[in-house]
């Protein structure tokens, strides 16, 4: 199995004041406080590895793997502290972290419950032993963190000669939990433009919309709602990438789409070809749609309008730093760096659309809506099939050079949408992601299910997602790039 490719991070540029933020699976969450905190109010150790990944909002820690130090035998009786991490396991897990290019992460728990912080006996321990650590690791941050069951707390030693705590822990589970070191202040009262729903979640729940950055990939039929709904659930920051530019065809689906938009006074069937061509390029570019649709909802909100294909790394990296990703793009290739980016950066994400399937005949097959809520630890899409490779091949390829190789003549023909079966999606789509930010779901044991809503029979169906360990996106595998944030490369043009 081939390794993926790194990037040197020693050389990256990182402020003083750059805020830090770590990020934990909740399969490892669950496997480290279990460890911790079994009942007996012990103290108890482990080490954590974690990507890097550093953009303008500050720099993220990424847990990839968690070992967890043997009572007794890797982790015993100290002079100087109560508890300690033997110099053998410390000293293979460091060199470990050198050679995969990852920051160590020594952790051991305290009391408490929703505020935590290190005793100056860890503090002086920090002090005697990571720059030592920082030799060994060449270039990777060391570092410690304690943990109460309701608090993380951090001290992050860097190349730069910088100590930085982290500012906050996301645990990505079924909800989103945020943790840190002391409780969070009291957020500010809501707007009264958000009183009814923030009935529902509360202004600690409205202010933490406001505070995210959320990434929609595609901005059609299925795209442009999204952005809608969202601008006015209270999301500040919005990131939309999308090529294309308004069309004739696109009008009953997209939200306040105007005629002037398609420019259909000059693109329409029946005009010359050169005219035609005309109003092609004058028409509106969808982000910029996306733009005006969502500052209608909210003057104040930041929109990224990356009118490219998110195949390109330039618009693929602007996604990297966000918080949530919406895929609601056709095609394999737009499937492939999502499905890379929420596993190399561990960002929570759904996919979603609408199919008519038709027979030659013209009679319908099936319609339906889709759902694929992709995470970290549910099982990805490739995993799950959902990816063809082939395909991915051919929509790398200029639009001759794939004409050119087809030995069949194809239909070319779009396939049939209507707006209100992408609506069904967007609602569910919109929901799992405004309740799983807010802490609102019900725990359940398939909480990654993918959701199929069938309108010709009016069911709504369930696929429990499957996920290989070797898989090289989401498995545990050294070769996988599970969590390695910017020291793997994105599947880009």
């Amino acid at each position: 199995m081939n390794r993926p490719p790194f990037v040197d991070l020693a050389s990256a540029p990182n402020g003083a004041d750059d805020p830090w933020q770590l990020v934990i699976p909740a399969s490892i969450w669950t496997r480290l406080t279990d460890h911790l905190f079994p009942g007996d109010h012990d103290e108890h150790g482990a080490v954590a590895t974690a990507g890097i990944a550093r953009t303008d909002r500050g720099t993220r820690l990424l847990v990839r793997e968690l070992f967890i130090a043997r009572d007794g035998e890797e982790f015993i009786p100290a002079q100087n502290a109560h508890r300690r991490l033997t110099p053998a396991f410390v000293n293979d897990r460091i060199r470990y972290c050198r050679d995969e290019r990852l920051a160590y992460l020594a952790i051991h728990n305290h009391g408490g419950r929703d505020a935590v912080d290190f005793s100056d006996v860890d503090l002086r321990s920090h002090e005697r032993g990571y720059p030592a650590l920082l030799d060994i690791a060449r270039g990777q941050p060391v570092g410690a963190l304690v943990i109460a069951p309701g608090a993380i707390a951090g001290d992050i030693w860097t190349p730069d000669g910088m100590r930085r705590p982290i500012g906050e822990t996301v645990i990505l589970g079924r909800n989103i939990r945020r943790l840190y070191p002391r409780p969070a202040a009291t957020p500010p009262a809501r707007s009264a433009i958000d009183d009814r729903q923030a009935r529902i979640y509360g202004d600690a729940g409205q202010t933490l919309l406001g505070r995210l950055k959320v990434g929609v990939i595609g901005a059609g039929g299925v795209g442009l709602p999204i952005v809608a709904a969202i601008a006015r659930l209270g999301v500040r920051h919005i990131v939309v990438v999308d090529p294309d530019r308004v069309d004739p065809t696109n009008l009953p689906r997209l939200p306040e789409s105007t005629r002037w938009d398609a420019m259909l006074l000059l693109n329409t069937p029946g005009r010359p070809r050169w005219i035609r061509r005309i109003g092609q390029r004058m028409a509106t570019p969808k982000v910029r749609l996306a733009r005006r649709i969502a500052r209608r909802a909210r003057r104040d909100i930041v929109i990224d309008a990356v009118q490219r294909d998110v195949s390109y790394a330039a618009a693929a990296q602007q996604l990297t730093d966000c918080d949530y990703l919406f895929l609601a793009a056709d095609g394999h290739l737009a499937r492939s760096i999502f499905n890379a980016i929420v596993h190399q950066y561990l960002i929570p994400g759904v996919q979603l659309g609408s199919k008519v399937e038709l027979e030659p005949d013209g009679y319908i097959h099936g319609i339906y809506s889709i759902v694929r809520p992709v995470t970290p630890d549910a099982g990805c899409l490739w995993c799950n099939g959902l990816i063809n490779a082939a395909r991915i091949n051919d929509e790398s390829l200029p639009h001759a050079i794939r004409e050119a190789q087809r030995y069949v003549p194809t239909d070319d023909a779009p396939a049939p949408s209507i707006g209100t079966l992408n609506a069904l999606g967007v609602a569910q789509a919109t929901n799992h992601f405004m309740l799983a930010e807010t802490g609102l779901l019900r725990e359940s044991t398939t909480s990654h299910d993918y959701r199929r809503f069938e309108s010709l029979t009016e069911r709504q169906l369930t696929e429990i997602p499957r996920k290989d360990p070797t898989c090289t996106e989401c498995g545990r595998a050294s070769a996988s790039i599970r969590a390695r944030g910017d020291s793997a490369r994105l599947p880009t043009r």
